[in-house]
């Protein structure tokens, strides 16, 4: 399947689906299990619990994060229950796509009224480069 548009796009109609059929205010684990199934009927591959492991400076730290549900091998899903999506959620969802070796993922908090303010796309690698303050031109 060629991802893009068309990917992303079964993944938030999947999303959506869950959350007009459950409401707000269940724990993640519901939304996991329910949005595993839809993903699943709309013919994508997705897994959950996928264990990460762990490294530092090479060095294997033995731990293994766990992604909520990876897309296709390529798409990270982050779920959440909670009042309000902090800053540090989308950190840490950044930090799962790098230790995964992903670029793309969602965020998505089911806890909201209205689902859209919710949902967070996070891309991993996409910064600008550094200034080179050496040889930056004076004006």
């Amino acid at each position: 399947m060629a991802w893009g548009d068309d990917g992303t796009k079964i993944i938030l109609d999947s999303i959506y689906e869950v959350y007009k059929n459950l409401g707000p205010g269940l724990l993640e684990l519901v939304y996991e299990r329910a949005l595993m199934q839809e993903l699943v009927a709309r013919g994508l591959k997705a897994r959950s619990q996928v264990p990460v492991r762990a490294f530092y400076k090479g060095n294997d730290l033995g731990i293994d994060y766990r992604i909520d549900i990876l897309v296709e091998e390529t798409i990270v899903i982050e779920l959440k229950s909670v009042e309000q999506l902090l800053p540090v959620h989308e950190k840490q969802l950044l930090t799962y796509l790098k230790l995964a070796h992903k670029q793309l993922g969602f965020l998505v908090n089911f806890n909201e009224s209205y689902l859209k303010k919710g949902i967070k796309r996070v891309v991993n690698g996409f910064q600008e480069p550094p200034v080179d303050l050496l040889n930056k031109n004076e004006k």
